[in-house]
């Protein structure tokens, strides 16, 4: 059985911190761009829309099914300190817990959070979807490249 849980870790973490990497990537690259381009409250209303669709979907499994992977790999990596590939593993769940699932749950989380309690109505939600478009895709920018670095991590550890 260990023979193939281990390296099934190492598969769907590669795949899963790859693929979120497309997912964030695709955020940063044009998506929050085409939003930022339409009037604020259209812009919060359609990126409200997608952070309650969003929990709801596939990416959640994904998306905490991959930290867990990554995390599991990285501790074991720490008791197998010798095999080969172990740095490369412990490095990729660390880039991967740190750079995408902390800066999730602290930074994005809670930005998501202050845009959803907004009044559209308001003059305070153009200056916060401002501030919002700034931020979010700054840390965004960081859990893409967390996730594709760790991707590489992942398949570079495997090839040892």
């Amino acid at each position: 059985m260990r023979q193939f849980l281990i390296p099934g870790l190492y598969w769907f973490s590669a795949i899963g911190c790859g693929v979120m990497a497309g997912i964030y990537f695709a955020f940063s690259a044009f998506i929050m761009a085409s939003l930022a381009r339409i009037a604020p409250p259209s812009g919060i209303a359609a990126m409200n829309a997608i952070n309650v669709e969003i929990v709801r979907s596939l990416f959640m499994p994904l998306f905490l099914g991959t930290t867990l992977a990554a995390g599991i790999l990285a501790a074991l990596a720490l008791f197998r300190w010798s095999a080969p590939g172990s740095a490369a593993t412990l490095a990729a769940g660390i880039l991967y817990v740190v750079g995408m699932f902390v800066v999730t749950m602290i930074i994005n989380v809670p930005l998501n959070d202050a845009l959803a309690a907004v009044d559209l109505s308001g003059a305070d939600g153009a200056a916060l979807w401002a501030r919002y478009l700034r931020d979010w895709i700054f840390w965004n920018h960081i859990r893409t490249i967390g996730s594709l670095g760790a991707s590489v991590l992942f398949v570079i550890a495997m090839r040892r």
